[in-house]
């Protein structure tokens, strides 16, 4: 083994070992000193969040609205609440009711300008390049590996919406609307991106795992203290089972009183082939039933890879062997080999991974098993006839006044 691959596990398995200290799973002398470390980071980390948003409400720090309809679309905590299917389903609503619909986001992991580009830009006054743009609504100009994952993948599922990527999201939403004549901006992980006025907070909540062990990172999940509920617009409860949860119902209204809550969950649609290569010919969709009795191996590079590998259970599948990667992880040509090598051992008759995945793997990629990925979409179950009517009542105000609560924090 290199230098660099022995370096890259150890660094792998140092944030397994920190993930598992903030999930608790971590135990003895040397994972109880390590949380009272991360614990005390966590301090540091509310109080600049907090001094944040202080600074933008008492407008010493000042956001920017641009003139059009902004719909924040973001979370409490980092990673794991459903988020992209909620953006692409609220694109595609508004997209079908005529709007001019564009996609904002910061591209996490992806291959932005490096560190002495900027400082050069900086320095010598010379005027940044434009924001890189995913897609124009009909054509495909960045790899996931440039765009980020979240980005390609709605920009590849949304034809007739433009998607940017910039985490100036200020000249991303300005660029949209002079080169594509946008009306709606929907800010994709944008509920701490305070620079930019949005009408509109959708807050989403991962009903599983609301606010995980109640601190902010690094002890905790939190990127923000819960009291900030208070900003949301609307809350959207996901992964809901549809059984109600009065304890977490109480802790939102405590925050944000009389706040309208939207129960959702993710459902899976479909699997689709992974076209691995010419020979393979077109990729093909395959019913949920076609996992039952399977025996599979499952693998994925997502923050909550129990849900992904529950899906697949509850559709009757077996898991014979499964591999899971830290989120967002882009997979090596090894770690691909790996899997597949121990799948075959492990006599899986197919392989299954997420659709965020996917998109992070050749697409001329050979598989000594067909490899499928599992297709998900939203579906409210509560606070509102169906999706198409919640994006009424919350855009339109013909459909219903949308509500914008003060967003001072007490």
């Amino acid at each position: 083994m290199s230098l660099s691959a022995s370096l890259n596990k150890k660094v792998q398995e140092f944030i397994h070992f920190t993930v598992d200290v903030i999930y608790g799973r971590a135990e003895g002398t040397g994972a109880t000193i390590y949380a009272g470390f991360l614990q005390a980071l966590s301090y540091i980390w509310s109080g600049v969040a907090q001094a944040k948003l202080w600074l933008y409400q008492m407008r010493i720090l000042h956001d920017q609205p641009l003139g059009c309809l902004v719909v924040v679309v973001g979370n409490l905590t980092a990673g794991g609440t459903g988020k992209t299917p909620v953006v692409e389903k609220f694109a595609r609503a508004l997209r079908d009711r005529g709007r001019h619909v564009a996609i904002l986001s910061r591209g996490y992991k992806s291959k932005a300008p490096p560190m002495w580009k900027k400082w050069w830009y900086w320095l010598s006054h010379t005027e940044e390049p434009p924001p890189r743009v995913v897609s124009d609504g009909r054509s495909l100009f960045l790899t996931s590996e440039t765009a980020g994952d979240e980005p390609y993948m709605l920009a590849r599922n949304l034809p007739g919406v433009v998607v940017i990527v910039d985490r100036n999201r200020v000249k991303a939403g300005t660029y949209a609307i002079k080169k594509y004549g946008c009306d709606t901006l929907i800010l994709d992980d944008g509920f701490q991106y305070m620079p930019l006025k949005g009408r509109l907070n959708l807050l989403l909540v991962d009903k599983t795992n609301p606010f995980g062990n109640g601190y902010c990172l690094p002890r905790g999940v939190l990127r923000e203290p819960v009291k900030h509920l208070q900003r949301a617009s609307y809350v959207f409860l996901t992964k809901s089972n549809g059984h109600r949860d009065t304890e977490l119902e109480d802790i939102i209204q405590q925050y944000n009183p009389g706040v309208d809550v939207i129960e959702c969950a993710h459902r899976p649609q479909f699997l689709r082939r992974f076209a691995v290569s010419a020979a393979s010919g077109l990729a093909k969709d395959e019913p949920l039933s076609y996992l039952k009795g399977r025996k599979i191996a499952a693998f994925c590079g997502i923050a909550t890879p129990e849900s992904f590998e529950k899906f697949l259970r509850d559709y009757g599948a077996e898991i014979v062997f499964r591999e899971r990667f830290l989120d967002h992880y882009r997979f090596t040509n090894e770690d691909l080999d790996a899997v597949f090598l121990e799948s075959v051992r492990a006599g899986a008759e197919i392989i299954v991974t997420t659709e965020k995945d996917a998109v992070r793997i050749d697409a001329g990629r050979t598989c000594p098993l067909p490899l499928y990925f599992l297709r998900l979409e939203i579906e409210i179950l509560q606070g509102s006839g169906d999706f198409d009517e919640a994006v009424s009542r919350i855009c339109f105000p013909e459909s219903g006044a949308a509500r914008n609560p003060a967003t001072v924090v007490k």
